[in-house]
C-alpha cells in the first residue's frame, strides 16, 4: 500500500529532539559527522522530567560554540548562461530573494551510504553544490524527540537539535542562511496531525506554553552558539488546524506567543536579527486563512512573516498563489514567503516505496514530468512570488533521494538510519499513519538530484532566476493525442501534432504513423487502439484512437451551463421550461430539461440545428419521463432533413417511467439537419427530457 508520505500535508514538518541517555552514541556520530568539536558527554541526562525544557541537551551540541569559519561564498551569474535547460529570466527579482532548499534528510541519507556529487561528477558536500547552484537559504525541520524509549529513530531524517546543528553548520560554511522549522512534535506535523511531544503529555495549556518557551529558547540558543547563521525561525509547521496537540485557536495563540518570545530573546542574546514565521498551507481555502490571520492580528501576536505551502498539483494555479500573497501583505502588513514547493522531474520510482506524485495523471497543467518541467515550475513559482512582493521560496527536500535501487529491499537501511519517511519505531507515537505505512522516500522523483546523487540541471534554476539561461531548442513534451472515430467510418489521424519546446514555444510538426498500428484499428467492432508515430527528429508520439458511436449532439444531457446550442420555442407569454438540477429527475447526471405550468396548458419545443454533418445515415433518440397528462396530450421526437420531417410520437406515463423514442433512417446529404422534441401538455402536467443522442450508423 502506498505510504502516507503521499499525503501532501505531511511535508515540511519540523520538530526538535530532547536528548536522553540512550542518545549519547547517536549524538557522537552526528556531531563528528558535522565536524563539531566534541566536549564531554557527561552533561547529558534523562529528559524524562516532563517539563519540556532542554536544560540537558547534550553538552557537546550545546556548549561547543564553535563558530563556523572559512565561510565560502560563490558568485552569481552576471548575465544569461548556457545550459541544458531554458530559463526565462524573472523581471525585477531581488538579489535578496530567498532561493531556499529544505535539506533536512541529508545526514540520515549520508549515514545510509548515499553520496552526492557536483556537476563535474565529483563527490562533494551537497551543501557546497547547493550554494554553487544559487541556493542562499537552507530550511531544517526540528523534532523534539524523534526516538522511541530504546533510542530507535522514527525516521524522516531523525531531525533533532543535534541534526539541525550538524546540517546548519555546513550550510553556514557555504554562505547560506538557515531557517529553523520547529514542529513542536516528536514527528511530522501538518494540518492533519499535530501530536504533542511525549515530554509534554498531560500538561495544561499554561504548562505547555512554558515548556514550549523553554524548549525554543534553549534549543535555538544551542544552534546559535554552534555558529549556525539562523535568519528565520518557524514556530510551528502547517498549523492551520492546531499545534502541539492543541486545536483550540486561543490555546494555539498562547503557544505562538511563547515561541515568539523565546525567539526574540535568543536573537537579542546573540545579537542577530531573526525573523519569526508562522506557517500555513491550503491557500485554496482563503476564508480559513483569513480567519487564522485575523485572529493573530486581533490578539497582537508577535511575528514577522507568513509562510505558505504551495504545490501546484494540490493547491491551485500560480495566479492563486500570487493573489494570496498580495492579499496577506495588503491586509495584514506582514512579509510572506513560500515555505514549501516541489515538482517531479520523472514518473519513475527510485526506491520501490511509491511516489507521492506519480508524474502521470496527477501533473499540474503546463508542467511535464521532466527536468525542464521541474525547472519551469520552480521558475514560475519564483516569478509569481516575486511579482506579488514575497521574500522568496523554499524548495522542499530537493536532496531526498533513494538509499538503494527500486528493485532492492531497502527496509533495513531505512530502519537503521532513519532515511525513509518513517520507520516502524514510530508506530507507538503515530500508530494510524507511520505505524501502518512506514517505509522509504516517496519524494525521490521530486528531488533535484538523480537517483544516484548527481545534480539535475534544474538545480541551477536558483542562479538562473535573474538573467535566465539559454539552451539548444529541443522537444520538451508532446501533449497526449486522442482521436475519436465513429463505427464504420475511417480512422483519420492528423498529419501534424502539437509540440512544446523547452523554451515553451508551440509548433505543429509533421508526424509519421506506424502503418501496422493504423491497420490494426478495427472500425467495425470498435474499441480503443494505440498508434505510435515519430517526428523527423526521432521523437516518439502516441495517439489513442477510440472507435465508438459518436454522439453529435452538443450538450446532450444539459450538464453544461452553456445551453445556447438549444433553441426553445413556446406558445403564450410564459416559458414553462427550465434546466433543472435534480438528480432524481435526470436520466443521467444531475441536470435535465424540465417543464411544468400551474396556470395554463403548455405547447413548446426544444431543438438543435447542424450544418456540417458528415453525409450518411443517422439515428436519433432521447429519454423523457413525466406524469399527470390528459388524454389529448401529445409529444414527438423529430428530425427535419431535406425539407422532410421524420417523427416518433410517444406518451409520458408516470414518474421515472422513461420513454425512449427513436427516429431511424435519417439520410443526411448536405450536412444540414434539425432535431428536436415537441410537447403539447395540459396544465399541471410535468416532465423532463434528457440524453438526446444522434449517431451516424451508416453511409
Amino acid at each position: 500500500m502506498r505510504n502516507r508520505l503521499c499525503d501532501y500535508s505531511f511535508t515540511g514538518g519540523l520538530l526538535m529532539h530532547h536528548f536522553t541517555k540512550h542518545s549519547h552514541t547517536r549524538l557522537l556520530a552526528l556531531c563528528l559527522s558535522a565536524g563539531l568539536i566534541m566536549g564531554s558527554l557527561s552533561g547529558c541526562s534523562n529528559q524524562g522530567q516532563g517539563n519540556g525544557t532542554t536544560d540537558t541537551i547534550a553538552e557537546s551540541a550545546s556548549t561547543s560554540s564553535t563558530d563556523v569559519t572559512d565561510i565560502t561564498a560563490f558568485p552569481m551569474p552576471e548575465g544569461p548562461e548556457e545550459s541544458t535547460i531554458y530559463v526565462e529570466p524573472v523581471d525585477g527579482i531581488s538579489d535578496d530573494f530567498y532561493r531556499g532548499m529544505d535539506a533536512s534528510a541529508v545526514l540520515a541519507l549520508e549515514n545510509s551510504g548515499v553520496k552526492y556529487y557536483n556537476f563535474d561528477g565529483e563527490e562533494q558536500d551537497v551543501f557546497m553544490t547547493l550554494a554553487q547552484a544559487g541556493v542562499n537559504y537552507i530550511r531544517l525541520r526540528v523534532w523534539n524527540d524523534p526516538y522511541d524509549e530504546n533510542g530507535n529513530g522514527y525516521g524522516g531524517g531523525n531531525n533533532d537539535v543535534a541534526t539541525a546543528i550538524a546540517l546548519g553548520q555546513r550550510a553556514t560554511q557555504y554562505g547560506m542562511k538557515v531557517c529553523i522549522d520547529f514542529h513542536y512534535s516528536d514527528f511530522w506535523a501538518d494540518p492533519k496531525k499535530q501530536f504533542v511531544p511525549k515530554a509534554w503529555e498531560g500538561m495544561n495549556i499554561e504548562e505547555k506554553a512554558d515548556a514550549l518557551y523553554n524548549y525554543t529558547l534553549d534549543s535555538l540558543t544551542q544552534i546559535l552558539e554552534a555558529g549556525v547563521n539562523v535568519g528565520m525561525v518557524q514556530i510551528g509547521n502547517e498549523i492551520n488546524n492546531g499545534m502541539s496537540g492543541e486545536t483550540d485557536v486561543a490555546n494555539v495563540r498562547k503557544l505562538l506567543t511563547a515561541g515568539s518570545k523565546a525567539v526574540r530573546e535568543a536573537a537579542a542574546d546573540s545579537g542577530k536579527d531573526i525573523l519569526v514565521a508562522v506557517h500555513y498551507t491550503n491557500i485554496d481555502d482563503m476564508k480559513k486563512l483569513d480567519t487564522l490571520l485575523t485572529g493573530l492580528q486581533v490578539k497582537e501576536i508577535d511575528y514577522d512573516i507568513v509562510g505558505l505551502s504551495f504545490y501546484p498539483y494540490w493547491h491551485g494555479t500560480m495566479d492563486d498563489l500570487k493573489n494570496t500573497i498580495i492579499h496577506i501583505r495588503d491586509t495584514y502588513g506582514k512579509k510572506v514567503y513560500v515555505a514549501e514547493n516541489a515538482y517531479c522531474y520523472t514518473a519513475e520510482d527510485g526506491d520501490g516505496s511509491a511516489n507521492s506524485v506519480e508524474g502521470t495523471g496527477d501533473l499540474a497543467e503546463g508542467y511535464s514530468a521532466s527536468v525542464q518541467g521541474q525547472a519551469n515550475e520552480v521558475r514560475d513559482v519564483c516569478a509569481a512570488a516575486s511579482e506579488a512582493g514575497a521574500e522568496g521560496i523554499f524548495y522542499w527536500e530537493g536532496t531526498w533521494i533513494p538509499v538503494g535501487p527500486a528493485d532492492a529491499d531497502n527496509s533495513a537501511i531505512w530502519e537503521k538510519s532513519g532515511s525513509g519517511w518513517a520507520s516502524s519505531y514510530a508506530s507507538d507515537y503515530d500508530p494510524k499513519d507511520a505505524g501502518q505505512y512506514y517505509g522509504g522516500c516517496s519524494w525521490d522523483n521530486q528531488a533535484m538530484f538523480d537517483f544516484t546523487g548527481h545534480p539535475l540541471a534544474s538545480l541551477n534554476i536558483f542562479k538562473y532566476l535573474k538573467y535566465g539561461a539559454t539552451a539548444p531548442l529541443t522537444v520538451e513534451s508532446i501533449p497526449a493525442l486522442t482521436v475519436s472515430c465513429n463505427l464504420g467510418a475511417e480512422a483519420k489521424l492528423p498529419d501534424t501534432v502539437s509540440v512544446i519546446y523547452n523554451d515553451r514555444s508551440v509548433a505543429q510538426v509533421p508526424v509519421t504513423w506506424d502503418t501496422d498500428d493504423v491497420a490494426a484499428i478495427d472500425t467495425e467492432t470498435g474499441g480503443t487502439f494505440t498508434v505510435s508515430g515519430s517526428l523527423n527528429d526521432g521523437s516518439e508520439v502516441t495517439a489513442t484512437v477510440t472507435v465508438e458511436r459518436v454522439n453529435y449532439v452538443q450538450n446532450p444531457s444539459f450538464e453544461d451551463a452553456d445551453t445556447s446550442m438549444w433553441t426553445v420555442t413556446y406558445a403564450g407569454d410564459t416559458d414553462p421550461t427550465d434546466y433543472q438540477v435534480k438528480v432524481a429527475d435526470a436520466h443521467s447526471g444531475e441536470v435535465a430539461f424540465h417543464f411544468w405550468s400551474g396556470t395554463s396548458d403548455m405547447e413548446f419545443s426544444i431543438e438543435q440545428r447542424f450544418t456540417d454533418l458528415e453525409p450518411g445515415t443517422y439515428e436519433l433518440s432521447a429519454f423523457s419521463q413525466g406524469g399527470d397528462l390528459s388524454a389529448d396530450a401529445s409529444m414527438e421526437l423529430y428530425a427535419v432533413v431535406d425539407g422532410k420531417e421524420l417523427t416518433d410520437p410517444f406518451m409520458l406515463t408516470t414518474y421515472a417511467d422513461w420513454q425512449n423514442p427513436t427516429v431511424s433512417g435519417i439520410k443526411v446529404t448536405d450536412g444540414t439537419l434539425t432535431i428536436g422534441v415537441r410537447y403539447q401538455c395540459n396544465m399541471n402536467s410535468w416532465g423532463t427530457l434528457d440524453d438526446v443522442t444522434l449517431n451516424r450508423v451508416g453511409d
